[in-house]
């Protein structure tokens, strides 16, 4: 059986290691709910905007707004990963090196680069591929002037014929136990399917062509936006929820190694009492 010194130095390690955990709990749980209440009230705007761009894009006649809707061969390809600067959240970083991986076998014989929003991406990534730029600092002070010029980098290198295709790999936030790998067309524009001539009965001032062209980077900085607020509060979500294991399996464990301790202790005091009991009947005899 373990010496009791070393069950007890187990023990104070594991009760360390649960009071670091706990706490990381908590502030991620904090957080969260901060995070999840941005990404919540983003969404209807962000998700309204989309659809009226896609609306008005569909029943342009004119060439408004064509630079970011050229679909042409694709060749060149471009992911933005999005993952976190820090890990100690569960698989949140790498289901995302999953998804690239996967994207990078279906482009097969195509070049693929990589962007990194987030450390864990930039550090992987760039072992075997070529990551362009690593923009970690953003989580830094997130907001939408920030992302605001890493979309207009990005569709600065489209527009220029650098990349045919840029497309978004982020995790989506669905509640704190869960989070859905999303991989998402950023460029070209996907023009909305079905039936849009709903929108021939308004008039628009100025023109629609001129509407599209400023809404046009308007909402493709908003998708960005909204896919790193995603990631964001999912990292929060899976963190707290990884601690939340930890916390308990770190109990499950101190409770063991109690009980460990104390049949040692027990069968310790066990045998010194034989050996006290066994010296008086030697004396006695």
């Amino acid at each position: 059986m373990a010496n009791l010194k070393e069950i007890r130095n187990r023990i104070a390690s594991v009760s360390s290691t649960m009071q670091i955990t706990s706490a990381m709990k908590m502030v991620s749980a904090a957080k969260l709910k901060k995070a999840q209440d941005a990404i919540t009230a983003m969404r209807p705007y962000s998700d309204k905007l989309t659809e009226l761009l896609q609306s008005l894009s569909a029943s342009l006649d004119g060439d408004a707004g064509s630079k970011f809707a050229d679909n042409r061969p694709v060749n060149k390809v471009l992911v933005v990963a999005i993952t976190s600067n820090r890990g100690l959240c569960g698989a949140f970083n790498t289901n995302i090196l999953k998804q690239c991986s996967t994207l990078l076998e279906s482009y097969e014989g195509k070049q693929v680069d990589f962007v990194a929003i987030g450390k864990k991406a930039a550090d992987s990534l760039s072992k075997q591929n070529t990551v362009l730029t690593n923009h970690s600092g953003v989580y830094d002070n997130l907001n939408f002037e920030n992302v605001a010029e890493i979309a207009e980098g990005l569709m600065a290198r489209f527009t220029e014929g650098e990349y045919d295709k840029i497309e978004l790999v982020y995790n989506k936030f669905k509640n704190a136990a869960t989070q859905i790998v999303m991989t998402e067309q950023f460029l070209p524009i996907v023009p909305m399917e079905g039936d849009t001539s709903g929108a021939s009965d308004y008039i628009f001032e100025p023109s629609k062509p001129e509407i599209v062209a400023q809404l046009i980077p308007k909402s493709l900085k908003t998708q960005l936006f909204k896919a790193i607020r995603d990631s964001f509060a999912s990292e929060h979500g899976a963190r707290m929820t990884a601690m939340h294991k930890a916390t308990d399996n770190a109990t499950e464990l101190r409770d063991q190694l109690k009980l460990t301790y104390n049949k040692a202790r027990q069968a310790a005091i066990t045998n010194e009492i034989l050996e006290i009991v066994g010296g008086a009947e030697a004396l006695n005899n």
